[in-house]
């Protein structure tokens, strides 16, 4: 999983209704090459600000090759998730926006990532800017510009998302209303979305009940021994006297 999770891969913004278009797609029961050529033409003239527009080449097939890569072409490891997540999805829809957000932080853990430093500035004051979720990201992928690029355009992405808010002041960003998760089988998805973007596949179950890469969400708390009964895909390890470890199988 060592590519997955040192790529940065996202270069253009991603807005959640291009997620669901994909989705959709699938769901349709449509194969990778009408899914492609559906989602070039459903982007023609869609801009990642919301804006009607042509749009080059290259830009469109940016965000085409996320799409595939995040629904229709995943990486091996994570097409049992995929199917879960599109079979939830399916019988959930008005769930969708938990459900796009696990699935895009298992494919792209850089959004993962953006999303983890912005939580954890969000828990620390109530609103967060540009920069100092960027000086954040800099730690852990190097000073690469890049890193600094394309990491802009995740960060608008949440505000198109509506996990974020933009403030008074240009590049500073308050939390919007946690969407509240009552669904166990939803947050045990959740559970395995952040799994998929550890490099070590596993995780402290109490981290993972709070973890700031899903600041827009408050989901339910459940014990180990019901993740792992309810979930063929992860296992619940014992440490110490009370600590719980998550772990993919």
């Amino acid at each position: 999983m060592g590519k997955r999770h040192e790529a940065i891969g996202i270069k253009q913004a991603i807005r959640f209704e291009w997620m669901q278009k994909a989705a959709n797609l699938l769901l349709a029961g449509l194969d990778a090459k009408a899914i492609r050529q559906e989602l070039h033409e459903f982007l023609s003239d869609r801009k990642g600000n919301g804006s009607e527009g042509e749009r080059s080449d290259q830009t469109r097939t940016f965000v085409v090759n996320n799409l595939m890569k995040i629904w229709v072409s995943p990486d091996p490891e994570l097409i049992p998730f995929r199917d879960a997540s599109l079979a939830f999805l399916r019988d959930n829809p008005s769930m969708a926006l938990a459900v796009q957000w696990g699935m895009i932080s298992a494919a792209y853990p850089f959004w993962f990532n953006v999303a983890r430093q912005t939580g954890r500035l969000l828990a620390l004051q109530e609103k967060v800017t540009q920069t100092q979720i960027i000086n954040r990201l800099k730690e852990q992928y190097g000073d690469r510009q890049t890193v600094s690029r394309y990491a802009k355009y995740v960060v608008r992405s949440f505000v198109a998302w509506g996990v974020l808010r933009d403030s008074e002041a240009k590049g500073c960003y308050e939390k919007a209303t946690p969407i509240r998760i009552f669904d166990t089988d939803l947050v045990i998805l959740m559970y395995e979305s952040i799994l998929h973007a550890t490099p070590e596949a596993k995780g402290n179950l109490g981290l993972i009940k709070n973890h700031p890469a899903f600041f827009a969400f408050l989901m339910s708390m459940m014990a180990g021994d019901y993740i792992s009964q309810h979930s063929d895909r992860i296992q619940i390890l014992r440490y110490g006297l009370d600590d719980e470890l998550l772990q993919l199988k």
